[in-house]
């Protein structure tokens, strides 16, 4: 089963979407599963997990619903506050749900670089395993180091790193983010996201070579048992159309074995989300 393991859904409103600004216009308006369901059926695509584009728990409700009424939406990352008084209570109200698989905050807009590593969010963190949810890492490269701290006091935790954490590629910068990055792979209970990168390159230049040296380092660090492919869509769209953005892994991955391939196109997501 080939999975997409990371795309949004939104209902566009230019506040409660502040991000979208004007240069992202292809961006201003709903992206629901109804449009998705026929890119995935002309890209051969059986399934996805949505992830929170909003940080409230009526966006997490919201992509709840929208799995009730589309099978192929085969999880969830959704939102919840980790630093809440009552997020036991709020994590026992969700687990309830087993399309809910983990959760994700928006950790790179936050301008503390540590913030990951603040006391009250780690105590939310610490809480996720009871109830067998995961945690989506979604940085830039220089909130690694936090990310990293983090990652070492959860050795049980279940980790995957969005975007490959976000470097430059449009900048070529690479350097210390290699470093960091091989740090975290060294931990085997973190997976890594091969998406969102044309985000981070030139939209309307980018070349397939742009992203080798990128890639080079992910399959090396994480090998291809803890990496999966995801799209970003509709954010890559940015970029291009889906099927250049999926383009750009298979190429990458084409003389890997068939089972390497299946692996990182669906296996590894459904292994770690525990998708059904």
């Amino acid at each position: 089963m080939k999975i997409d393991s990371h795309q949004h859904f939104w209902q566009y409103h230019p506040v409660k979407h502040s991000w979208i600004n004007d240069d992202m216009k292809v961006l201003q308006q709903d992206y629901l599963p109804s449009d998705l369901k026929k890119v995935y059926q002309e890209n051969a695509i059986d399934g996805c997990v949505a992830v929170q584009a909003d940080q409230s728990e009526i966006e997490t409700d919201f992509l709840i619903d929208l799995a009730n009424e589309n099978k192929f939406i085969k999880g969830i990352v959704g939102w919840i506050d980790l630093r809440a008084e009552n997020l036991e209570e709020r994590l026992q109200h969700y687990s309830k749900f087993d399309i809910i698989k983990g959760f994700r905050h928006v950790v790179q807009d936050e301008p503390d670089p540590n913030f990951i590593i603040g006391d009250s969010f780690k105590k939310g963190i610490a809480l996720l395993p009871q109830y067998n949810f995961t945690y989506d890492i979604l940085i830039f490269p220089h909130q690694l180091r936090a990310s990293l701290k983090l990652i070492e006091e959860f050795p049980e935790h279940k980790f995957v790193i969005d975007h490959i954490a976000k470097p430059s590629i449009k900048n070529g910068d690479i350097k210390e983010w290699e470093t960091l990055i091989r740090e975290i792979a060294k931990h085997r209970n973190v997976y890594c996201k091969v998406s969102g990168m044309v985000t981070e390159a030139d939209w309307a230049h980018w070349k397939y070579d742009n992203f080798v040296p990128y890639l080079d380092v992910v399959f090396d660090a994480f090998s291809t048992k803890r990496i999966m492919y995801g799209s970003d869509w509709p954010v890559c769209l940015l970029g291009g159309n889906y099927s250049s953005i999926k383009s750009i892994i298979e190429e990458y991955i084409k003389n890997l074995s068939a089972e390497q391939q299946e692996e990182i196109m669906g296996g590894n997501a459904i292994k770690f989300y525990q998708l059904s």
